[in-house]
Order: structure tokens, then C-alpha cells, then sequence
């Protein structure tokens, strides 16, 4: 009997080691709140994260598993550098020494424009932020804009990017990212907060394991009702509200 409770009782403690391990340094599930990769990602989309893929090269972990640094285009999970409690997905469009400016909603990057396949351009949020289309914005076109005194805090980016402006272009510093999401009109990205830190990146993107048609502003409500009603929810209609099409669908 003893002997039986100890296989249980080191199984149980293997399973937990490995169950932290996995979570710790290989995948981590993750679920997209926001539209603003639509339509690559949608509201409800369930990831796993490639954990390892970005890990720093002297890591011990990346001695054991494959490592590469991050690429143009890749989809990145990381914290939000505002509220580092919080979980963002977008794309990694500047890359640490990249010259970038977006142009009539066109980013330019190094001089060149890039080809975004990837993007979509749909009817903008209300906010309409001056630094949507074009960016950065530039001394002179503040002015531009009457008012301007009055709503100041929507030109926070031009304060932040002001020291990394380099004629009409923002220069990325060393170990930072610039991200932008796919939904580009609608997207709450580089743009507007700033850079992100190497350090905060978690991961790439991998795979939807599973797909939940879901209101867009669900990740608004979080009262314990809340909760309990989209568990409801879930409970009720798994089988009609799954997007079984898009079940384990690699990530692009």
C-alpha cells in the first residue's frame, strides 16, 4: 500500500515539474481579447506560444532547444509595457537600428516601402488618432491641429518619440521592438506607447488550438457575474460557437 501512494505521490510530482517546466519554457496558452490582429487573429482565438523560439542565447534553455533571433513579420506575444500584468499580441514591424515612418497609412521601413500582404485597413475607431495614417508626427503638423491644448494627451507619442526622431523617421533603439497590429486602423500599438523592451517579449505566436465566437469587448467585463455568464456561456454553446474550422490552424 505504502509503496503504491509513493508511485502516486512521485508521479504527481514528476507531472508538476514537467507541467511548470512546459509553461515556463516551451509554450504558454494565450487568447487573443482584442480585434486589432483581425483578420489573422480573431476575438477568441485561442494560442499556444512558442516560448523557446526567442529565448535569449545564453540561456541554458536555449542551449537545448532551437533559438533564432526575431524576424520582420513575426507574430510576437509580449507584456504590455504599460501595465506589465497584461498580455499583448501584435506584429514585430522595426526591428533594434530600423528606420521607420508610416506614409498615408504606408510604412516605410529603412527607406523603403514594406509589403504588409498581412494588413487590413477597416473603418477606424473613434479615437482617429492624428498619428494613425502618418507617423511620427512632426513638429510643425502639431500645429495643425486646434485642439491641440485640449486634448494633449493624444500627442503623447510625439513627446515620447521626440528623442528617437530622426528627420521623418523614428530610429529603433538597441533592444527594442516596434509592433503594429494587422488590423492597422484599429490597433493600439507602437504608435501610440511606444517601443517594446526585448526583456517583455514571451514569445512567438504558434498555433490556435481552439477558436470561441466571442463579443469583442468581453475582456471589459470581468466581474465575477461576468465570468460566470461567459462560463455559462461556453458551457451552453461549445458546439455552435466553436470555429472548428479554425482549430489547430498554424498561426501565420
Amino acid at each position: 500500500m505504502q509503496s503504491t501512494l509513493r508511485e502516486y505521490f512521485e508521479s504527481l510530482v514528476v507531472t508538476v515539474i514537467l507541467a511548470l517546466f512546459g509553461t515556463t519554457f516551451v509554450v504558454q496558452a494565450f487568447k487573443i481579447p482584442t480585434p486589432s490582429m483581425e483578420d489573422n487573429l480573431l476575438v477568441g482565438d485561442h494560442l499556444l506560444v512558442n516560448k523557446f523560439l526567442f529565448a535569449k542565447p545564453d540561456a541554458p534553455i536555449a542551449k537545448l532547444l532551437p533559438f533564432r533571433e526575431i524576424k520582420h513579420g513575426d507574430i510576437i506575444v509580449f507584456k504590455y509595457p504599460e501595465d506589465l500584468t497584461k498580455n499583448y499580441v501584435k506584429r514585430a514591424i522595426g526591428l533594434p537600428g530600423d528606420r521607420l515612418r508610416v506614409e498615408n497609412q504606408t510604412v516605410f521601413l529603412n527607406g523603403k516601402p514594406l509589403d504588409e500582404p498581412y494588413t487590413f485597413h477597416k473603418e477606424p475607431d473613434v479615437r482617429n488618432r492624428p498619428v494613425r495614417d502618418n507617423f511620427p508626427m512632426l513638429a510643425e503638423q502639431i500645429n495643425r491641429f486646434p485642439d491641440y491644448q485640449q486634448n494633449r494627451d493624444i500627442f503623447d507619442s510625439f513627446f515620447f518619440y521626440k528623442e528617437y526622431t530622426q528627420g521623418q523617421e523614428v530610429v529603433v533603439p538597441p533592444g527594442h521592438y516596434f509592433a503594429m497590429g494587422d488590423n492597422r486602423d484599429n490597433s493600439a500599438d507602437s504608435r501610440y506607447w511606444g517601443f517594446v523592451p526585448r526583456k517583455y517579449i514571451v514569445g512567438r505566436a504558434l498555433i490556435i488550438y481552439w477558436s470561441y465566437d466571442t463579443p469583442p469587448d468581453e475582456h471589459l467585463r470581468d466581474s465575477f457575474v461576468d465570468r460566470v455568464q461567459q462560463f455559462a456561456d461556453v458551457f451552453v454553446n461549445f458546439l455552435t460557437k466553436t470555429r472548428w474550422s479554425r482549430t489547430f490552424r498554424l498561426v501565420p
